[in-house]
């Protein structure tokens, strides 16, 4: 029986639409229910980044779940799509009817609409006629052909030519636009704009697979002006993260709203120094007024400092009558969400020399106390206490945390690295060069190196490496911006020549190479 708005207290079903592919198309009540579920059952493994959504220790579940929610448990359903557009859960819904198990339907973004806009085809336009098809069902393709809008068909690559032929053959004009689109609204996304009597050449090389839509009529023409998703800079660039999986989180979201593929291989791992006994005098020496100053270089330093507090029981109250200084944006954005604002920032540029330009002499009359805790990491160079000594403070130079090197990652991804199998990689520090060498060899000559600053360059090109792209300023912000400018410059100049864009990856040698 259908749900009242209301969740229940006994265990139901809950079908729930998992959308065309993007993770991020899937509605709010989906999310809340997800968050909600005892166990979820999944329609494929691509479905499994929806899990995200889950409290910790939701089960995965393969059984009957008709009987899971007989005992009392909520149970999401996930399906392709809309789950009431080509589906297969008619008789599952039945069987719960039967065995007298509530149960909702919850509407998904259908892959009919959300591929086309991700393909930049506008549906209904021109003419207000909108067809969908399932290729899998017999199909009088005579009458579809009498379609004057936008015809759109399932489940047909298999036979896209034989539709083609069949939709001529029924009297649609051979050069009717066609679009044939797979992987829709992911950074797989792959469209091959042709016309019905040219699909057999067209696609003769393309290579596609299920699931793929099959878009016909003059809407398809409107791409090249809509197209939005598959011209990001950066689309479809699988890009490798050389961090700790903490640091990259915020670098990966920026590199996918560029439309790459990021892939977090922590090359550095953080782990507390070996002696606290050091880090706690100094967090003594902070709370009773040993310090004027204390300098964050980075936010893994923050992080060292906070557990610390936690231990003691203290927060961010203890900074009180302390001037607080950060080397950067990704620092400063650390202490704020400690709850201390910095009081000195770089303005140019975010090193240790950059904090320094700007850090202001001792002077005895205007401060009482000359002496700055440095809490950093063990392998940290001696620019920012050297500088501050020659202005006259004096420096606790504390280890607050060790940097490591992580394990090698998994043979695939060495594969890749070695093999070209990245577009490009970010480093951004020297340590995350030296390590990704060290426990993965070193890139490809076909793939992108980017560097966060000249230092880091010069490490990389100690490594034998070819520099592409630097950073402006040493953020992991403005690595990425970079990135991108330099993807989009990539892209403009093989449209200019009229070539079809390809990525780095794919100019390496036995690459497979895809035909527009």
């Amino acid at each position: 029986m259908p749900l009242s708005s209301d969740s229940p207290t006994s265990g139901f079903v809950a079908f729930v639409g998992a959308g065309p592919g993007d993770p991020n198309l899937l509605t709010l009540r989906a999310a809340e229910l997800l968050a909600k579920a005892d166990a979820v059952v999944l329609d494929a493994e691509t479905q499994t980044p929806l899990l995200r959504h889950c409290r910790e220790g939701v089960e995965v579940a393969e059984d009957d779940f008709v009987k899971r929610a007989a005992r009392g448990q909520l149970v999401v359903r996930l399906c392709e799509g809309d789950p009431m557009l080509f589906s297969s859960i008619t008789e599952e819904v039945a069987a719960c009817a039967a065995a007298e198990v509530d149960f909702e339907i919850v509407p998904g973004v259908p892959p009919a609409t959300a591929v086309l806009t991700y393909a930049g085809i506008p549906a209904a336009t021109a003419v207000p006629e909108f067809r969908v098809v399932d290729a899998s069902q017999e199909q009088d393709w005579a009458v579809h052909a009498a379609c004057r809008g936008t015809l759109v068909i399932y489940n047909g690559i298999g036979d896209a030519v034989a539709i083609g032929k069949a939709l001529i053959a029924g009297g649609k004009p051979d050069s009717t636009p066609v679009a044939v689109s797979s992987g829709g609204t992911t950074t797989e996304q792959y469209t091959v704009v042709s016309s019905l009597g040219r699909l057999q050449a067209d696609l003769k090389h393309a290579g596609f697979t299920e699931p793929a839509l099959i878009v016909v009529g003059e809407a398809v023409g409107m791409r090249d002006k809509l197209s939005w998703f598959e011209t990001k800079p950066l689309f479809g660039w699988r890009v490798l993260v050389p961090r700790t999986k903490e640091q990259s989180r915020s670098l990966s979201d920026q590199l996918v709203a560029y439309g790459a593929v990021p892939e977090e291989v922590p090359t550095i791992s953080v782990e507390p120094p070996r002696t606290p006994q050091q880090m706690d005098r100094a967090i003594k020496g902070l709370v009773t007024g040993r310090y004027e100053w204390v300098a964050f270089t980075s936010s893994n330093a923050v992080k060292a400092v906070r557990e610390k507090f936690e231990e003691y029981g203290l927060d961010a109250r203890a900074f009180a009558g302390l001037k607080v200084a950060a080397v950067g944006d990704a620092t400063a954005r650390a202490l704020v969400e400690f709850g201390v604002k910095p009081d000195l920032l770089p303005s140019g540029e975010q090193s240790s020399e950059g904090l320094v330009a700007e850090w202001p002499p001792y002077d005895s009359m205007l401060d009482p106390i000359n002496r700055v805790l440095l809490p950093r990491a063990d392998i940290s160079t001696d620019t920012l206490v050297a500088g501050l000594t020659e202005l006259g403070w004096e420096c606790d130079d504390v280890t607050a945390y060790r940097t490591v090197r992580a394990a090698p990652p998994p043979a695939p991804i060495r594969e890749a690295i070695k093999g070209g199998g990245f577009d490009a990689v970010l480093f951004t520090s020297s340590s995350t060069v030296r390590n990704l060498v060290g426990i993965a060899g070193k890139p490809h000559n076909v793939t992108v190196i980017a560097v966060i600053g000249p230092q880091t360059a010069k490490t990389a090109e100690e490594f034998g490496l070819r520099v592409d792209v630097m950073a402006d300023k040493p953020s992991a912000s403005a690595l990425a911006a970079a990135v991108a400018e330099f993807g989009a410059k990539q892209r403009q100049a093989a449209v200019a020549a009229g070539d079809t864009p390809r990525r780095p990856s794919q100019n390496r040698r036995g690459a497979r190479r895809r035909v527009k």
